[in-house]
């Protein structure tokens, strides 16, 4: 099937684009559709993604977070398919650490996430020996600067919250809560008063900001950290100390996307500026869905407040961004900011982005009736 190729909105210093049809962009309804509706469709991306990638590829940050959101489609759906793909990817890399087993960079750490999964079902100690290896290190040493971009928060809490867990050693919490919160506090990448985060230090108040003067906070930047807190809290038992201050940043973090969210469901690519490059995109949506879905699930936030936000973002996505053959599209490629990787059409899509879509429909798949 011919795909459209629609200009990204973000586009409009240029000439005036066409643009799309008002179906494609008509206000979506705030209601879930049914659970065997989200389950389809999750297939559908699912599979249109690993039809057309007969090689699973590599096991950086990108590639990993889409396997983390295939195998919660595994355990929506028990499709062995999805079990197989992810396994071959595994052991097609050794359960092995982009960079080795001395680095201390968080994207190299994102594919512990998936080997986790993996382990899980199949118990097999080779499956974690780099994992546990190269976090191991980080635990042992005095340093605590190592995640100077929001992003890392997402690549790396998980991996150290689950690994404390299994191996019954809290080493882990305090040394993945002095990570934190040198990224949180000490670099000042939260903003308490906004709830959202900077990228990095160079997007603080006086550096770099909007073409109107407004602050810069990325869409998708924020969506990492609204990921890693979920799948931190998923991990951590609920009497661990630092985890009272996890679920209070995420419940900010969700409580300022509410107000914030298009009439279309999506979010712009910067939180603080709607007029900066406007358009839909896809990651960040996908993220915020699935971080909105888990805080209405364990009441942090009110079904009745929030449950229509979660379901007029799934259904934006569903009807906008998802082509018919399960092809998802408005994904801002990899970048740092509004500007990267633009324009964003109807035909941008990345790894990353289709792992976000499978964990945002996982989880409002549990919200459905």
């Amino acid at each position: 099937m011919k795909r459209r190729h629609f200009l990204s909105l973000g586009t409009a210093v240029m000439a005036a684009p066409a643009l799309p049809s008002v179906t494609a962009f008509a206000a979506p309804a705030d209601v879930l559709p049914p659970r065997a509706q989200i389950v389809s469709l999750v297939r559908k991306v699912a599979d249109q993604w690993i039809a057309t990638h007969p090689d699973p590829g590599d096991n950086g940050w990108a590639r990993a977070t889409f396997f983390s959101g295939l195998m919660a489609a595994y355990r929506l759906t028990s499709e062995k398919r999805y079990l197989d793909y992810t396994r071959g990817w595994a052991e097609k890399h050794s359960y092995g650490i982009m960079g080795g087993v001395t680095t201390r960079h968080a994207d190299n750490h994102t594919a512990i996430q998936p080997y986790l999964d993996l382990y899980e079902l199949e118990p097999s100690a080779d499956k974690l020996t780099a994992a546990t290896d190269t976090l191991s290190r980080m635990v042992a040493s005095s340093k605590i600067d190592d995640w100077w971009w929001d992003d890392a928060l997402h690549m790396a809490m998980p991996p150290f919250a689950r690994i404390g867990k299994l191996r019954g050693d809290p080493a882990y919490w305090t040394k993945l809560y002095q990570l934190y919160r040198d990224t949180k506090v000490r670099r000042g990448l939260y903003v308490p008063s906004r709830g959202l985060w900077y990228r990095d230090d160079r997007f603080l108040p006086g550096k770099i900001v909007s073409p109107n003067g407004k602050p810069v906070l990325w869409s998708r930047g924020n969506g990492w950290v609204a990921a890693g807190h979920v799948k931190t809290l998923k991990a951590l038992p609920a009497t661990q100390a630092n985890v009272a201050e996890y679920r209070s940043t995420l419940t900010q973090l969700v409580g300022a996307l509410r107000p914030i969210q298009r009439s279309d469901g999506f979010w712009n690519v910067n939180l603080a500026d709607p007029q900066h490059l406007p358009g839909p995109e896809t990651s960040g949506t996908a993220f915020f869905t699935y971080a909105s879905a888990y805080a209405i699930k364990t009441g942090l936030v009110t079904a009745s407040g929030y449950l229509p936000t979660a379901a007029r973002a799934w259904n934006g996505m569903a009807t906008t961004a998802v082509h018919p053959d399960g092809f998802l599209g408005y994904v801002q490629k990899v970048g740092d900011r509004p500007e990267s990787s633009q324009p964003i059409t109807y035909d941008s899509t990345a790894d990353f982005g289709v792992g976000g879509f499978l964990l945002a429909g996982s989880e409002l798949a549990g919200l459905a009736g």
